[in-house]
């Protein structure tokens, strides 16, 4: 018998001790990441899964127990931060939003710049105090980040302190993850590198009760070389068309006023549909019938923009006039390095196509500088090619390499004094016609979904119009979750002042 039988035995109770996080590297590893398997794109059959529903033994785990979620980068992410929210409410648990508070603790990651997985890094540092002073926490790390075999081996080495790794396959799969944690001394590690299932009924706990994220598609197969996307989210994956569109009647039902679809490169909704031809145009289509003031989508690609979308989101209706098509670059020679697969006058046609269909329509996009042998005669070409097109604004970024991806192998050969400048003269031009677009609003009535008070003034409300402009306009609270008009009084940097006009009546709003 040893001793800690011995004492059992004997009905002895000790103190427990401090936990010793040297046993952590003793881990369970149920399923390790693999960035060489993640590339995989084969025939195997994606399975879907209708009725998701929580075993009968997991229920009540949360029993007196609270969970907090940090989440970091983008929709997807928060979206399946409310996922895992409403997956933790029907085991028991409650929300907290103090981190001492709570007995698990979740940061769920963003991969997709060298920026982002810092911040993560700092904060499971941050981290070791409360597991120090509450030794029974759970502290997990999930999304993309888990995804990639250099974080998991830094966080087995460094982190020792996690108690669970899972990735962005196996959310459904939390229960067991945690149960496994509670019971094991060790790491608990599930991270699936395969090609994806599809989950159907998976409960949410949403942000809110105005606009709400819809998923309709999962991964990625374009696998752009600075990209880590395509191995942290798997191939490319729609969920069937009836299930989208009554979550989305049933979000109507609820009073929402707004939906964002969602996916990795959203218009390559339905590709993978081997009994059906059915892509992004034919769902908006149905969903611009369904009594929903606004509905909105990202991220798309241009290479699958296709003329049917375009013909359907000329329709307008409740299908807003906003496209965030991202380019990255204007240069053709950067594009063929980034394997984009489409051209500088590809991509001017298509904006051109677009245009026309929709005269009114604010374009936005995502710009890359200082990719590796980017010169500044290519950088050049980016300007001159957002010049053009005339966006509105843009997400702009300097390139940093993403371990795993082609990109990470080439020479990173513009030094970073000169992506800095770059960068500087590309948001002087974003702020150029930033500044003009919003210019052009002053005097005139727009419709705002009143989303809540501004950032600096509680007696100041706040919104967004149809093509995503910010506005800022004094109002009573009951404002908030409608669609109110407003006269726009002054045009600032990056918002519009204005004052409150009248509520929109529903059967004003076009539907």
């Amino acid at each position: 018998m040893n001793e800690e039988q011995r004492l059992a035995s004997q009905q002895v109770k000790q103190p427990k001790p401090e936990k010793d996080y040297s046993s952590y590297f003793e881990r369970v590893v149920t399923a390790a990441p693999s960035l060489k398997d993640a590339k995989k794109r084969g025939k195997e059959e994606v399975k879907y899964h209708k009725d998701f529903a929580i075993d009968e033994e997991f229920l009540g785990m949360g029993q007196g127990r609270k969970f907090y979620i940090r989440t970091y980068g983008c929709q997807m992410n928060e979206h399946d931060s409310e996922v895992m929210a409403g997956i933790f409410t029907q085991l028991g648990y409650e929300p907290t939003h103090l981190i001492e508070e709570a007995d698990v603790v979740l940061l769920n990651t963003c991969a997709i710049r060298e920026n982002a997985e810092n911040k993560v890094f700092g904060e499971l540092g941050f981290l070791v105090k409360y597991k120090r002073k509450n030794p029974e926490m759970l502290i997990g790390v999930c999304g993309c980040m888990s995804q990639e075999e250099s974080v998991v081996n830094k966080i087995l080495t460094t982190y020792q302190h996690v108690d669970m790794v899972f990735g962005t396959h196996n959310i459904h799969r939390l229960p067991h993850i945690l149960k496994e944690a509670y019971m094991s001394k060790e790491m608990v590690i599930e991270v699936w590198s395969k090609e994806g299932d599809v989950i159907e009924s998976l409960p949410k706990q949403r942000n809110g009760a105005i606009k709400a994220w819809v998923n309709i598609m999962y991964g990625c197969d374009k696998f752009c070389t600075y990209c880590i996307v395509p191995y942290t989210r798997g191939k490319e994956r729609s969920r069937r068309p009836d299930e989208i569109i009554q979550e989305v009647r049933d979000l109507a039902a609820q009073g929402y006023q707004e939906i964002m679809l969602l996916g990795q490169n959203v218009n390559a909704y339905g590709k993978d549909f081997a009994d059906i031809e059915y892509r992004l145009g034919d769902l908006m289509d149905e969903l611009r019938k369904i009594d929903i003031p606004r509905i909105r989508f990202t991220t798309s690609h241009p290479r699958d923009f296709d003329d049917h979308l375009i013909e359907v989101l000329a329709k307008k209706g409740n299908l807003v006039e906003h496209i965030h098509l991202p380019v990255q670059s204007g240069s053709n020679d950067i594009l063929k390095i980034m394997a984009r697969k489409y051209t500088r006058e590809h991509f001017l046609d298509l904006v051109r196509k677009i245009k026309a269909a929709i005269p009114d329509v604010a374009l936005t996009t995502d710009i890359i500088v200082g990719y590796p042998n980017e010169t500044e005669e290519q950088f050049q070409e980016t300007i001159d090619l957002y010049r053009e097109v005339g966006f509105e604004t843009a997400f702009t970024y300097i390139y940093s390499p993403r371990e795993g991806t082609p990109a990470a192998k080439m020479q990173d050969n513009v030094p970073l004094e000169v992506k800095k400048e770059r960068l500087q003269r590309l948001n002087a031009v974003v702020e150029e016609f930033s500044s003009a677009a919003l210019k052009k609003y002053e005097g005139e009535i727009v419709e705002v979904l009143v989303e809540g008070s501004s950032k600096k003034r509680d007696d100041v409300l706040a919104g967004y119009t149809r093509r995503n402009k910010l506005v800022n306009f004094a109002g009573p609270q009951e404002l908030v979750g409608q669609i109110v008009k407003v006269k726009i009084l002054e045009a600032k940097s990056y918002s519009l002042r204005g004052e409150f006009v009248e509520i929109v009546n529903r059967h004003e709003v076009e539907v």
